[in-house]
């Protein structure tokens, strides 16, 4: 008898291969991090590994030209990834926030509530930087079940890498072996 797949998790990719775009990007995260004291500040009491705007800033693409035209970007890719889910609404972008995440910084295993979708642009990714990893949803369901090989999937980042995937999805950045500044930009459709 053939076996069906049910339920399936789908995880979007693609590459931003705007290197301007990036690289604009870039300069306004490593600004952001010099000028955002109330980010940096959030950032050193939560003992997060370099910095970011998610508490400090809830504007960016009103406040930098690079971020509305990545708002633009990614605002079509979460359309693209909604017909793929089959899904009979259109994403409407919620929030995003800068991140520069320095040598070994991690962050742990989390979703992202209120939101539908969720996502990962990354701009510069040192060599040795940590990846991201999405655990298997039904994890918390398996009580008895036999090991698995695959109840994680890591993706390594690379520049221009964007993912998208459900809110929902727990996933988490791994320590890094680095010691560069890995700049990303995370996002919520709702």
């Amino acid at each position: 008898m053939p076996v069906r797949s049910l339920f399936v998790t789908q995880l979007y990719e693609a590459e931003l291969g705007d290197e301007d775009l990036r690289a604009q990007l870039a300069h306004s995260i490593r600004t952001l991090a010099r000028d955002d004291q109330a980010g940096r500040d959030w950032s050193k009491v939560k003992r997060y590994a370099g910095y970011t705007s998610y508490a400090s800033l809830n504007d960016l693409p009103r406040r930098d030209p690079a971020f509305a035209e990545l708002g633009k970007v990614l605002k079509r890719h979460a359309t693209d990834f909604a017909r793929d889910l089959d899904w009979d609404a259109k994403p409407k972008l919620d929030s995003l926030w800068a991140n520069l995440l320095r040598g070994t910084g991690h962050h742990s295993a989390h979703i992202h509530p209120h939101s539908v979708l969720s996502g990962t642009l990354y701009v510069e990714v040192p060599k040795g930087s940590g990846a991201i990893r999405f655990e298997d949803p039904r994890l918390p369901l398996m009580m008895a079940a036999p090991p698995r090989a695959d109840t994680f999937v890591t993706v390594e980042p690379r520049p221009g890498l964007l993912l998208l995937w459900e809110s929902w999805l727990r996933h988490e950045v791994l320590p890094g072996a680095g010691k560069g500044e890995r700049l990303s930009i995370s996002f919520n459709f709702a």
